[in-house]
């Protein structure tokens, strides 16, 4: 039987990044072959990240990395927003948003493949870090953004935004912040999906049908009734975070500036949440995943 000593762990821990007594368990386990060590531990990891890949991931953190005209914008997704703090992820986002920029890959199944810079993928880093940090990671959407100008702002960890946009470079700066703030879903009226609208019409048209009103009152009410959803959700048609006395459309105006796109995205959107277990469910979920 080989003796583990001290620099064998430490050389082990400096190459996977996990805890001492985990290192040296899997040194005594392959009978201190590193390399054994290090592929045992993959396996383990990938045995891990299965277990945990039926946990619901919906904490998270946006990171966004820019290039000169072109900025990237990645969910990546945990299950806690403890683990969205942890430099080990934030480090893993930041790479993989590095690796989506040059590559111009956005479907998440084929990041998954890219390679990184230190020659892994994406889906063997990620493989990794559910080993070493014990929840489950997911690389959840990406989205690239191109323009002549683009201003980017993020709040938190939680909230980020791109801005294309053509102009003053104080007025994008603003829109990015404004954005973040009120989620607007489309530049301007036009530009609202017909199904968005759609739907908001057939809300609106049973709210008026119930009100018992005459034919001709009801088709005002619907009318009136999307006019208002487009002011609410139609960018220009906003009144500005920043001077809540106009609205976006009078400061792009009076500023010569022009957005061209837009993205905002925002941890868990969509994700749908079990409901809070108990401290008992807790305890027996735990004891179930250790086994």
């Amino acid at each position: 039987m080989t003796a583990i000593t001290a620099s064998m762990v430490k050389e082990l821990r400096d190459r996977t990044g996990l805890a001492m007594m985990e290192c040296k368990k899997a040194l005594t386990e392959a009978n201190g072959d590193i390399e054994l060590a290090i592929d045992n531990l993959r396996k383990s990891g990938q045995a891990k990240a299965a277990k945990k890949a039926g946990n619901i991931a919906a904490d998270g953190a946006i990171t966004i990395v820019q290039d000169g005209n072109k900025a990237v914008l990645v969910e990546v997704n945990c299950q806690t927003d403890f683990v969205a703090k942890d430099e080990n992820f934030a480090n893993f986002s930041n790479k993989v948003a590095q690796a989506i920029l040059a590559s111009g890959e956005t479907d998440p199944a084929k990041i998954a493949e890219l390679k990184l810079e230190d020659g892994q993928t994406v889906e063997e880093a990620r493989i990794a870090l559910v080993q070493k940090i014990g929840e489950n990671i997911q690389v959840r959407r990406a989205k690239i953004v191109s323009g002549d100008a683009l201003s980017v702002y993020k709040h938190g960890l939680r909230i980020g935004v791109v801005v294309s946009y053509t102009g003053d470079a104080e007025t994008g700066k603003g829109i990015a912040m404004h954005v973040a703030a009120f989620n607007p879903v489309a530049v301007n009226a036009e530009a609202v999906s017909a199904d968005l609208i759609a739907k908001e019409k057939e809300i609106a048209e049973a709210k008026a049908i119930e009100s018992g009103k005459p034919a001709n009152i009801v088709e005002k009410m619907v009318s009136g009734s999307v006019e208002k959803y487009l002011n609410e959700v139609a960018l220009d048609r906003q009144m500005y975070v920043i001077d809540n006395d106009k609205k976006v459309a009078d400061v792009l105006k009076a500023t010569a500036t022009n957005v061209v796109e837009f993205v905002r995205f925002e941890v868990g959107e969509g994700i749908e949440k079990k409901a809070e277990m108990s401290f008992a469910e807790e305890v027996a979920a735990a004891q179930a995943a250790a086994k």
